[in-house]
């Protein structure tokens, strides 16, 4: 074999291999928080944005980053649009950003209301104790 025939098949092969690995990803989903999604609304100029990917295995991975707000708590709850639930992963805060900690996993109920668009996270500040900005998770 060649060394071009050869760089051809290891491209190859590590392409297929991280396809495969993509496997077990559900799928992402962008998060754009804002005061208007909370439950009751709340006023605010505070913002986030970020992503989270569940896993066909339920894992989370995933942050948030904040502007305008000195958050105090950031979770993952189960709650539909317009209603509040209760905290399924708490994140890690590390300055203005909230990361899903290392072994985050739903289990098969959060797992379905994940599925039926039943989860959210918010970020929680001393104003807003209840939580101030909000985005639904959409699988």
């Amino acid at each position: 074999m060649t060394l071009v025939k050869k760089a051809a098949f290891a491209i190859a092969v590590l392409g297929l291999a991280a396809c495969g690995s993509m496997g077990n990803l559900m799928g992402g989903s962008r998060v754009n928080l804002t005061g208007a999604e909370e439950v009751p609304p709340v006023s605010t100029s505070a913002k986030g944005d970020g992503r989270f990917t569940i896993g066909s295995d339920g894992s989370v991975k995933g942050s948030v980053t904040t502007t305008g707000v000195q958050g105090t708590a950031a979770h993952i709850h189960q709650g539909a649009k317009g209603q509040n639930g209760p905290v399924i992963v708490p994140l890690t805060k590390n300055g203005d950003t909230y990361t899903a900690p290392d072994g985050a996993k739903l289990n098969e109920a959060q797992m379905s209301a994940y599925k039926a668009g039943n989860l959210y996270v918010n970020v929680h500040s001393a104003a807003n104790k209840g939580g101030e900005i909000r985005a639904q998770l959409q699988p």
